[in-house]
């Protein structure tokens, strides 16, 4: 059985290597996705951002993946980025949402998956919900398009999202 993923304010987190791990974030996306393709956004623009810990590039590359495997378009930041400039990024895009992989002020040894919606602001705890219940179990159900596809039809493009 695979590790339950819990959200909380923004998202969720978990020690790197234990619980945070690619599958995991794959799943997480899955479940992001699926709320997305829910809210009406099947085929618009998403933000994907990082910080500078362990992997973050790489958790941000599977996660835009997946977006990519659902019919999402990802706007891939070309460097590690504040959150508020992925906030600001979603409104000057006009992106439907972003997911930025970073832990904020939790420890190193831990990353996280923070969701935002149109605005750049957080996802009501409703939609919180529904995205952890979208979380598939197995890897078996989650949907991805490798990097190099993605990149050659135009499903992801890198951006510098600095102001």
């Amino acid at each position: 059985m695979a590790y339950k993923i819990h959200f909380g304010t923004d998202g969720w987190r978990g020690v790197i290597a234990e619980e945070y791990t690619f599958d995991n974030v794959r799943r997480c996306s899955q479940g992001f996705a699926q709320y997305m393709i829910e809210t009406g956004n099947k085929g618009k623009w998403i933000i994907i951002g990082h910080d500078k810990r362990f992997g973050s590039e790489d958790f941000a590359l599977a996660a835009a993946e997946v977006l990519a495997g659902n019919d999402l378009n990802v706007y891939l930041t070309d460097a590690a980025t504040p959150t508020p400039v992925i906030s600001y990024s979603v409104v000057h895009k006009k992106a439907a949402g972003a997911i930025n992989i970073t832990a904020s002020h939790n420890p190193p040894t831990d990353n996280g998956f923070k969701v935002r919606n149109f605005t750049g602001g957080a996802i009501d705890p409703e939609g919180l919900i529904k995205i952890e219940k979208n979380i598939p179990e197995s890897m078996d159900d989650v949907k991805r398009m490798p990097a190099a596809e993605a990149f050659e039809k135009g499903k992801i493009i890198k951006f510098d999202p600095a102001p």
